[in-house]
């Protein structure tokens, strides 16, 4: 497996790929601002959006690959105001769901977390539904709960989930 940093002119040329991890990961439920069905003009919109972001200094998107298909992405939203300079929302993990379990999850937070202190982020944030295993992996990360919101977002069903916010302290 290889994890490499995207730029934008990568990422244009991963989008249909890109497109279907993000499919796969909502259609299977995964908690990350959008519901099923996504189409894949949507979906395709969506990292176009990523793509400008990415434009910027304040964006970082990770993919993990083997034998050219994508198995997973994350992605790291830096603060860009003076007095969040050291901090930064890690966003969008995401692996297929052929290839859960199997620890890339765990290798993109990690390498999610490198690129954070390369780029001077000591104070790491991010969200996610309560109970779900993203949660218990990013537990087991190291970050700590700081605190939930009932009905925060909505879940295919129609209903209200709780959404747990963390933070992780780089040393």
């Amino acid at each position: 497996m290889n994890i490499q940093r995207l730029s934008p002119e990568n990422t244009i040329q991963l989008l249909p790929k890109l497109a279907v991890l993000l499919q796969d990961a909502v259609a299977s439920g995964a908690s990350i601002g959008f519901l099923p069905p996504l189409t894949h003009e949507d979906a395709v919109n969506y990292w176009l959006d990523v793509v400008s972001a990415l434009k910027t200094p304040y964006r970082i998107l990770l993919t993990a690959e083997m034998n050219l298909k994508i198995l997973g992405a994350v992605q790291l939203d830096m603060a860009s105001r003076p007095n969040g300079s050291h901090r930064a929302e890690i966003s969008k993990l995401m692996v297929h769901t052929s290839q859960r379990g199997q620890g890339i999850g765990r290798a993109l937070m990690n390498a999610i977390e490198a690129e954070a202190k390369l780029a001077g982020r000591t104070t790491l944030i991010l969200d996610t539904r309560e109970g779900d295993p993203s949660e218990r992996l990013y537990s087991r990360l190291g970050y700590t709960r700081a605190g939930t919101i009932p009905e925060y977002a909505h879940s295919a069903d129609g209903s209200l989930h709780t959404t747990v916010f963390m933070y992780k302290l780089l040393k």
